[in-house]
C-alpha cells in the first residue's frame, strides 16, 4: 500500500510545478485514413483500466453507450469512445477506462492503452476550433522538438454532454436566489480550455447578473489579470477595482489552475482577489490540494446551484 500512496503523493505535488501525467491511448484507424493517432486523459481523471468485462446492453440507449459494466458493485454506463471521435477500431475495444468526472463514474473503451507521459502544461496548446469541438488541446510529447509526437486531449464534458444529453445538471445551468451585484467597474474573471464548459459558465454567470471576462487557458487569464491591473494603477486603482474574483479551471493548456491560483495568491497586488476553482476533478486529494495552493473555495463541475452559492459566499467576504 504504501508503493500506492506515495505514487498518488508524487502525483499530486506535480500540481505544485505546473506538470502533470497524461494516459496515452488509441482508439483505432481515423475516419480519413489508417493513422492510428494517440489520444490522452489526465491520470487524475481515471479510477482503474480493466480488461474488457462483460456489458449489458440497455433498452434504448444511446448509439455511442456499450451498455453497462458492474465493477466492483457499481452499475457504470461504458460509452464507446472510439464511436464518438470517428475511428474505427483494428483490434477491437479490449480495455475500459473507468474515470471519475465533476462527481460522476463513467467508463471509456478504448482499443489500446500505451504509457504515461509527464508533461509540463506548456507543452499543451489549445485546440479551441479543431477537432470538431471533441479537443480541447494538443499535448507535444516530445516538447519542441519539429518531429514531436502529438496526442490530442479529449474534451469530456462536450463527449458526455454529447453521448448522454439527458443529464439535466449539466444541460441546464439555472441559479436559485436574487442576482448578485458587483462593485461598478469590476468583473468576474474566467478560465476554462473547454469550449462547452465556457458557454454553461457564461450562461451562469449571466443568470446571476455578473459581468465576467472569460479566457481560455490559465496564461490567457494571468496575461489579462495583469493587463487590468496596469490599466488600474493608471487610473489610481487597484487590481480588485476591476476584477472581483477569479473562477478558474484546473486543466488548461500552457498554464494549469493551480499555477493561476498560486501566481495571484503569491502576488501583492492580487493577493486580496478571491480565487475560486471550478473543476471536473473531484475527490479528497484534488480538493485537498486545491486549498493548500491557496484557492478561497472549490466546486465541482457543473452545480448550478453551488456556483451560485460559492460565489455569493466568497464574494461577501471581500
Amino acid at each position: 500500500m504504501k508503493p500506492a500512496l506515495s505514487e498518488i503523493d508524487e502525483r499530486t505535488n506535480l500540481t505544485a510545478t505546473n506538470k502533470f501525467e497524461l494516459l496515452l491511448f488509441r482508439l483505432g484507424e481515423s475516419g480519413s485514413g489508417t493513422n492510428r493517432e494517440l489520444f490522452g486523459i489526465n491520470v487524475f481523471k481515471i479510477r482503474e483500466i480493466l480488461v474488457m468485462p462483460p456489458i449489458t446492453e440497455m433498452a434504448n440507449s444511446s448509439p455511442n453507450v456499450m451498455g453497462v459494466a458492474n465493477i466492483r458493485g457499481q452499475i457504470i454506463p461504458v460509452i464507446n469512445l472510439a464511436s464518438v471521435v470517428g475511428c474505427k477500431p483494428t483490434n477491437g475495444l479490449s480495455i475500459l477506462l473507468v474515470t471519475e468526472f465533476a462527481r460522476t463514474t463513467q467508463a471509456f473503451a478504448v482499443e489500446e492503452v500505451n504509457e504515461i507521459v509527464r508533461l509540463d502544461w506548456r507543452q499543451v496548446l489549445s485546440a479551441d476550433g479543431q477537432g470538431g469541438g471533441l479537443v480541447t488541446s494538443i499535448a507535444r510529447l516530445d516538447g519542441d522538438k519539429a518531429d514531436t509526437r502529438l496526442a490530442q486531449v479529449l474534451d469530456v464534458e462536450q463527449i458526455l454532454r454529447n453521448v448522454m444529453p439527458q443529464d439535466k445538471s449539466i444541460d441546464e445551468f439555472k441559479t436559485t436566489g436574487p442576482q448578485i451585484t458587483l462593485p461598478p467597474g469590476t468583473v468576474i474573471l474566467a478560465a476554462d480550455d473547454s469550449a462547452t464548459a465556457r458557454s454553461l459558465i457564461e450562461q451562469g454567470l449571466t443568470a446571476m447578473g455578473l459581468p465576467y471576462i472569460m479566457t481560455k487557458t490559465g496564461k490567457e487569464a494571468w496575461d489579462r489579470l495583469i493587463s487590468l491591473s496596469d490599466i488600474a494603477v493608471n487610473e489610481g486603482k487597484t487590481a480588485q477595482d476591476k476584477v472581483a474574483l477569479v473562477l478558474t479551471d484546473l486543466e488548461m493548456p500552457e498554464m494549469d489552475g493551480f499555477t493561476l491560483t498560486r501566481n495571484v495568491k503569491g502576488d501583492q497586488r492580487f493577493r486580496n482577489i478571491p480565487v475560486v476553482i471550478h473543476s471536473s476533478l473531484t475527490g479528497s486529494a484534488n480538493e485537498d490540494h486545491v486549498t493548500s495552493a491557496g484557492a478561497d473555495a472549490y466546486i465541482a463541475k457543473f452545480k448550478a446551484e453551488e456556483l451560485a452559492q460559492t460565489l455569493r459566499s466568497v464574494l461577501s467576504l471581500h
